[in-house]
């Protein structure tokens, strides 16, 4: 039997965490929060994500920073921005760099799923 997928979520709002971490875990994923991305980067669990969900604006380094460190690390992980000012200069940077998605909050159920299902195409799945 296959190893369920770990999704992290890096958000700095801890409602964010919570309702996220919910949703995922209702379609059958595992998941993994924290309050900061040195938080994730420090994480032993990090190698063994499968998908990382991120707000883009958190006080000390942003989900965009958070994703070109994994990235200078070489670790190429699929990476879902989800933001509360979605600017587009910020979104057109996070899409050029490779990213998963990119969701304005509050975000739809589905739509946020979709991006999931999407990102982790080729890896087993729950369910």
């Amino acid at each position: 039997m296959s190893e369920v997928p770990m999704i992290a979520i890096v958000d700095d709002d801890e409602s964010v965490r919570v309702a996220t971490s919910s949703l995922v875990r209702s379609f059958g994923f595992k998941t993994t929060v924290f309050a900061s991305a040195e938080d994730f980067l420090a994480s032993p669990t990090m190698p063994r994500t499968a998908c990382l969900v991120t707000d883009v604006q958190m006080p000390t380094m942003s989900g965009i920073e958070l994703f070109e460190a994994l990235r200078a690390r070489g670790v190429a992980l699929p990476v879902i921005f989800i933001t509360s000012f979605p600017e587009e200069r910020v979104k057109r940077r996070a899409q050029e760099a490779g990213a998963a998605g990119f969701l304005a909050k509050p975000f739809d159920a589905d739509t946020m799923m979709g991006c999931v299902f999407e990102a982790l195409k080729g890896q087993p799945l729950p369910r």
